[in-house]
């Protein structure tokens, strides 16, 4: 389910992941932030294609997590310093506007965009009412979505000035959607952050579900904490994921290296946001390569389970993009029913492949 039959495929790993080192140990700090590691990433694109003389052949950039702030932000980097515009890029579960996954005190913007992912996780493990259980999870959905973007909203905006009935019909409202307990949703005084979730749905089960894929539970050792003690979806999937890659780059390309493939490492902390006081959002840089280069395609790929980069979160981002609406023709998005790694489930790897396909054959 490659798309190397679409498109030849070069993989980068920016300054201290993967086996990327920068040359003097003590640069490295260098590379770690926003501006720095996009403007690395851009030269080295730049130095590949003049190498390989690939300047007028059609480029996509292709980012996931993180990678698709990357990728937002190389859109303007290329085009600006090196005059280089792409076809298209390729955002796979998105994060350009990091205000809307922030659970910082002020910002009630996540609690908002979170909900319909929690609405789809107590789905999958069954913790809704037979009237919501009984429907598909894209049903579901939409009454979460409407609920979140109308009642709940207003109900954060009101802030103590919410009356006590009102209250108490969100506090319902908001425990049918999400499968807690009223009583534990008015102890959070509405707002539900990630890890409380987590830990909070199963925890009759001593069980908590994954961030980066929701479908996937653990055990709990510390009951008395809502802090995650781990991410049972990261450790089913990323040793798996390590030991496949080390064996593949060994075996079957014959690359001989003594260095440990870094994957989420925290060689990269501290990590300069450079943004100030502000959240990050190169959601405005793509909006503005957008406008500049009316040509440039978006994909954007989420998952319905995902609870690091929630696919209402991206939706939110896209409808606030401010271009022009004849560009919004450009932007095509895709839902899976799956997480933050929505190739891991074989029907939505099998989709993933032919909405990609799609995509570069129309963006060429």
């Amino acid at each position: 389910y490659s798309i190397l039959d679409e498109t030849d495929l070069v993989f980068i790993d920016p300054v201290s992941t993967g086996y990327s080192r920068a040359m003097k140990p003590e640069d490295a700090k260098n590379f770690h932030g926003v501006d720095a590691d996009i403007q690395s990433v851009a030269e080295f694109i730049r130095l590949y294609t003049t190498r390989n003389q690939r300047w007028t052949s059609p480029k996509f950039i292709i980012g996931e997590s993180y990678g698709t702030t990357r990728a937002a932000g190389l859109t303007g980097e290329l085009s600006s310093k090196h005059r280089m515009n792409v076809n298209g890029i390729m955002l796979v579960s998105a994060v350009l506007n990091f205000m809307t996954l922030r659970f910082a005190e002020g910002n009630d913007l996540p609690y908002v965009l979170f909900l319909p992912s929690y609405s789809a996780t107590a789905w999958y493990h069954k913790q809704l009412a037979d009237d919501l259980q009984s429907r598909p999870v894209t049903e579901v959905l939409a009454l979460a979505e409407e609920f979140a973007t109308g009642l709940y909203n207003q109900a954060l905006l009101l802030g103590d000035g919410l009356a006590a009935e009102r209250r108490s019909q969100i506090v319902a409202e908001y425990s049918r959607l999400t499968g807690l307990k009223p009583e534990f949703v008015e102890r959070s005084a509405l707002r539900v952050s990630i890890g409380e979730f987590t830990r909070e749905l199963l925890r009759e089960e001593n069980k908590m579900v994954g961030r980066f894929d929701s479908r996937y539970t653990g055990f709990v050792r510390d009951r008395r904490t809502l802090d995650m003690e781990y991410d049972p979806s990261g450790e089913a999937i990323f040793s798996a994921y390590t030991s496949t890659f080390n064996d593949y780059v060994r075996g079957e390309l014959g690359f001989e290296t003594d260095l440990s493939y870094e994957i989420l490492t925290g060689n990269v902390h501290p990590w300069n946001w450079g943004q100030g006081n502000t959240f990050v959002n190169v959601a405005a840089t793509l909006a503005d390569s957008m406008t500049k280069n009316p040509f440039l395609k978006v994909h954007v790929a989420n998952g319905y389970y995902d609870l690091a980069t929630p696919y209402f979160a991206t939706r939110y981002t896209f409808n606030h993009l401010g271009v022009d609406p004849a560009l919004l023709k450009n932007v095509t998005q895709d839902d899976y029913t799956a997480g933050h790694m929505m190739y891991l489930n074989l029907p939505d790897l099998k989709k993933q492949k032919d909405d990609l396909a799609e995509f570069i054959r129309a963006a060429k």
